[in-house]
């Protein structure tokens, strides 16, 4: 399986599971890994100073469809890919860190299974039982 495969399309919709009055700030949020209520107040202020703005959300209500968690369940986890759009450089970084403590913890998995002391603890349990 390619990386290119397990990665699902990123496209935006609007969420109908987070929406107010349609889920456009919502399916901003989620595309670009933003604040929900920060995406919101400034949807607001963007109402009040320019009035095309409201225009421009009746469209984008109109044209781009709705998407629920329930109709398309997703199998990675939204929060990792809300912190990889947001700040990519440090997710990336905590999971090179999450990778190094695994393979330290693989390599002394290894080095006991391997050495004389793991056979001599199976025998102790054999005779235990």
């Amino acid at each position: 399986m390619t990386s290119q495969a397990s990665v699902p399309e990123r496209r935006f919709f609007r969420n109908a599971d987070k929406a107010m009055l349609g889920g456009v700030c919502a399916g901003i949020a989620d595309y670009f890994g933003f604040n929900l209520c920060v995406t919101r107040v400034l949807a607001v202020i963007a109402f009040f100073t320019m009035p095309l703005t409201l225009l421009g959300y009746l469209a984008l209500v109109l044209l781009v469809p709705s998407v629920s968690a329930k109709d398309h369940p997703r199998r990675v986890d939204p929060e990792f890919h809300r912190a990889v759009r947001s700040s990519p450089a440090q997710t990336m970084s905590d999971v090179r860190g999450r990778f190094k403590s695994l393979d330290r913890r693989l390599a002394r998995l290894e080095k006991y299974v391997t050495s004389s002391r793991y056979q001599l603890d199976r025998e102790f349990d054999r005779l235990k039982d």
